[in-house]
């Protein structure tokens, strides 16, 4: 599946809501990283070219940075810089609440959006553009030990 075939397949009583996710993802992504499909969703990653070792002990697949995902109940953002990175996830945190009245639902990399007319794009916009490639390298190597 392509990227615009995923755009396309979002049903649509979430596909506005991720269209606009997605563009605002698109516009404030630091370069260097890449779009393409991965895991089963658009995802952004450093290219091999960029980052030869690759992803874990999968040398052969770039390192993901970043994914969304329409799940059949939720609107998903996977940020990997959240999961590594302590003062990221609170600034994450703290802004917030200050962009969204809804109780944030996050796992470790993982931000759920139950309701597709509140995801605060302006703020995961914001959050997207805070890393950019050779951080995200550094901190993905750090993480390895």
């Amino acid at each position: 599946m392509t990227v615009d075939a995923y755009l396309s397949a979002v049903e649509p009583t979430k596909r506005a809501a991720f269209q606009a996710l997605f563009e605002a993802v698109q516009s404030n992504i630091p370069s260097g990283f890449t779009l393409g499909m991965a895991w089963g969703m658009p995802s952004w990653v450093v290219p091999l070219e960029r980052y030869p070792p690759g992803y874990h002990v999968t040398p052969d697949t770039p390192l993901p940075f970043l994914s969304l995902a329409a799940q059949r109940r939720h609107i998903a953002v996977y940020h990997m810089g959240l999961y590594a990175d302590p003062q990221l996830l609170q600034w994450f945190r703290d802004a917030y609440p200050a962009h969204c009245t809804t109780k944030l639902d996050m796992g470790k990399s993982c931000i759920r959006f139950r309701n597709p007319k509140k995801i605060p794009t302006a703020l995961i916009a914001e959050l997207v553009s805070r890393m950019d490639v050779e951080a995200w390298i550094a901190l993905y190597e750090r993480s390895r030990g």
